[in-house]
Order: structure tokens, then sequence, then C-alpha cells
């Protein structure tokens, strides 16, 4: 266990450093969340009885997608960790004593958690001021609260997981670039990163919902706005934690069998 802190320290630590590109990312998303409101003010002043969410909710959730960004983007990725698959190195890593899957998912866990601390408190910060409906609001219950932050942990965790088997894929191709374009459009759309799942057809939404994607951002920001609450809530997250160790373990059992016969070219 101390080798894996240790590397999550490190890259803790060496995520921290790039404080200016943090500040340029938290003006991105200022701008981006603003204009995103702004688009979805426009339809609801035509007809707010026509969308499954209140607009302060809605605001809300956009202002939590926006700090949580660097926890949930999906096109993020450690790309060290395909190159030493490229390029042969991975046979170090082969090497140490420890567990490859569980070196890489501290990693990737301990590079997203050093962007969104730098992140997310300022946008917070500012968007807790702003005017109703155009800021961010307080839980909207008591049991809300409490079970957000334990849907957000497992809400991440389950990304980073569904991340790892892109990392493993990687050994099976020449190219990692097809795979990743491919499953950061998927996850972005049917997580609700570009639409929240709330607006989908009613007919399409128990799919949606019953896939891994939606247990990321989506669960623990409808339960913050208090869309889903009650049993439903327990269930999302317990839907969370199946898929975490579904994920998980098929990670495990891959990455095993891709790393039995690695064939090393040059060098």
């Amino acid at each position: 266990m101390r080798k894996y802190l240790s590397f999550f320290r490190i890259r803790f630590l060496s995520g921290l450093q790039y404080r200016a590109a943090a500040w340029a990312g938290v003006s991105t998303q200022f701008a981006w969340g603003g204009m995103s409101i702004l688009m979805y003010r426009a339809f609801y002043r035509v007809n707010a009885e026509a969308f499954p969410m209140e607009f302060a909710d809605l605001t809300t959730y956009i202002w939590l997608q926006q700090a949580l960004l660097a926890m949930f983007m999906a096109w993020y990725f450690d790309n060290d960790i395909f190159d030493s698959i490229s390029s042969g190195a991975i046979a170090y890593e082969l090497c140490r004593p420890c567990d490859l899957y569980t070196m890489w998912f501290t990693k990737n866990v301990a590079v997203r958690l050093s962007r969104v601390v730098l992140r997310c408190f300022p946008i917070l910060l500012v968007a807790v001021f702003l005017p109703r409906p155009y800021g961010v609001s307080l839980p909207e219950s008591v049991a809300a609260g409490l079970l957000f932050p334990l849907s957000l942990i497992l809400g991440f965790l389950v990304l980073v997981a569904f991340s790892m088997l892109i990392y493993i894929s990687a050994f099976y191709t020449i190219s990692s670039t097809g795979v990743r374009i491919l499953a950061t459009s998927a996850v972005e759309f049917l997580t609700g990163g570009v639409i929240p799942l709330p607006f989908f057809p009613g007919w399409l939404q128990p799919i949606m919902n019953a896939l891994p994607f939606a247990s990321m951002q989506n669960t623990p920001f409808l339960i913050y706005t208090g869309h889903v609450n009650g049993q439903e809530a327990m269930r999302a997250i317990l839907l969370q934690a199946v898929w975490l160790v579904v994920l998980v373990g098929v990670g495990k059992i891959w990455i095993r069998h891709a790393t039995r016969r690695v064939v090393l070219q040059g060098g």
C-alpha cells in the first residue's frame, strides 16, 4: 500500500505545479458555463414548462459540471502510459514489484484530483454569489447533501475504471488514437456532458441510466439538485457501486491477459 501512496503523492504534487494552466482552465470554464446557461435561458423563456428541470437546478448542474470538469473530463488520458506501451518502456513497468493496474489507476486518480483542487474552488466561489437563478444553489435537501459526496466519489472512480480499459486496449492496437476518439465521444454524450440526461426522450432514459456512463457525473449532479432523490437515489448509488466493481474486475482480468505475452519491437 505504501508504494501506491507514493505514486499518488508524486503525481498529485506534480499536478499542482501547473497553476497557470489551471487559471487558464478556470477562465475557459467560466466562459463556457456562462454561454451554456444563457443558451438554455433563451429556450426556457419560450416555454419553461416543457423542460424536465427547473432552470435554477439546471444552472446548478452546469456550474457543478464546470467546477468538477477536471474530475470527469472524458478526453483526459495519461500519454505516458500510451507512450510506454508503444515504445516498449512498459517492460520497465512490468519489472516493478507492484500491480500494474493499481499503479496506473492510482496515478490517474492523483492527476485528476490535483487539477480539480486548483480549479473547482474559484468557480464555485464566484457561482455562489451570482444572483438566482444564474448561480449555484445549496443541495436540495439534507439527504441530498449527505449522498452527494458518496455518489461523487463513486462516479469519479467509475470514470477512472472505464479509462483504464482504454489504456489496456492500447496493447492490441498500433495506434490508440481511434479508440480514444470513439471512447471520448461516447462518454461525453452518454454521461450528460453535452446535454443533461433528463432532457433526453423518456423511452431512451432507462437505457442510458442503466449504462455505466450515467453512473459517472450524471448521478451525483442529479442527486445534488434533487432531481434524483429518496429510494431512486439509493438505487442509483448502488448501480454506481456495481459498475465500479464490474469495470475494475474486467480491467484486472484484461490487463493480466494483455501482459501475459508482451511483444517489444525495436530498441
